[in-house]
């Protein structure tokens, strides 16, 4: 029944122009006949769940059946989070001051309650600070995320209308980096994505990746230019050389020109135990995102997500024997 749902929701809501244009890219790279890709992706779609996005970033034209059958896809990835997830819990997630308020112990910064302050409470805040972070309450992706320094506005009443206006719910420290992380890319904080699952033995680490900053942004997320690479859970070591979303592979950042993979993280195994106490805080919440910031004294929390991503799961430089990362989640969740 969930399968049958996922379909007709895609049919009723599929952006068409994009499935087209979408096939004709795997045209372009595969130079096969169109209407036998369009057919390659609705069978796709029904046997797999899987989203024409899905096809082409996990070039699904290059794998067999059964390789196919490996992948986490669209539909997989929403009845995990079906099965695992309380959506009446979902607001300690979507929220920003109560994410940070829930998890107060892990955040490692001072911030205020925009959402509540009163113009006063805001220029007191302000008294020591050249420059903050601003987020809106709810958002991903590192839309609405901004560095804003004091300097830049007539007053801290104009700063503060501005903001007003803005929707933004949280005014914050800006994170310092540790130096390590600095030497890929100092522009931007550069995230670990931390997946975690609490099943009838406990939490546990399902996987991470590094995200990494290649835009002028201060953020490191896949929608504002960044790259990403999967973490050796042992060592804490980048495994492979970075992708981002253009389907470009990195071996060096290039911006500043460090060797990725084989970068070690600081503070790895801290950041670990971190995330697997934080699995436990919000028991109905048994799958989550964390995206961790590692900070010259040790890990914090930037934000955590209710519904993890899996589009950076399984990327062709990252998956060279071509098998999904299914049969791994299939280890800690039965049903899927």
């Amino acid at each position: 029944m969930g399968k049958l749902k996922f379909i007709l929701t895609c049919v009723t809501r599929m952006d068409y122009p994009e499935l087209f244009r979408t096939v004709g890219k795997v045209h372009k790279i595969t130079k096969k006949n169109s209407v036998g890709i369009l057919a390659d992706v609705v069978k796709c779609g029904v046997k797999y769940g899987a989203g024409f996005n899905d096809y082409l970033l996990c070039e699904f034209y290059n794998l067999t059946d059964a390789q196919r059958a490996t992948y986490v896809t669209r539909s997989v990835n929403n009845a995990m989070t079906r099965i695992l997830n309380d959506r009446d819990s979902y607001h300690y997630f979507d929220n920003k001051t109560e994410f940070y308020t829930t998890f107060a112990k892990y955040i490692g910064r001072e911030w205020l309650d925009f959402s509540k302050a009163s113009k006063e409470d805001f220029k007191k805040f302000m008294e020591n600070r050249d420059a903050v972070m601003v987020k809106p309450e709810s958002s991903s992706g590192g839309f609405g995320v901004n560095k804003l320094f004091k300097k830049d506005f007539a007053s801290l009443d104009q700063m503060y209308d501005k903001l007003k206006a803005e929707g933004i719910g949280v005014v914050e420290d800006v994170l310092q980096q540790h130096e390590i992380m600095n030497k890929m890319n100092p522009h931007a904080i550069n995230t670990l994505r931390v997946v975690t699952i609490v099943n009838e033995t406990g939490p546990h680490i399902v996987y991470a990746h590094i995200r990494i900053g290649n835009s002028d942004r201060p953020v490191d997320n896949l929608h504002s230019g960044g790259m990403f690479a999967p973490l050796d859970l042992e060592k804490g070591v980048i495994q492979y050389p970075a992708y981002d979303k253009a389907r470009n592979t990195y071996t060096e950042h290039p911006r500043t020109h460090t060797t990725i993979q084989g970068f070690a993280i600081p503070y790895w195994e801290e950041a670990k135990a971190m995330c697997l106490e934080a699995a436990l805080v919000v028991p109905k919440m048994r799958y989550v995102g964390w995206d961790v910031a590692i900070t010259p004294n040790g890990p914090v929390f930037v934000e955590g997500n209710n519904l993890p991503g899996y589009d950076i799961l399984q990327m062709p430089p990252h998956t060279p024997d071509k098998i999904g990362m299914l049969p791994r989640f299939r280890e800690f969740v039965k049903g899927i």
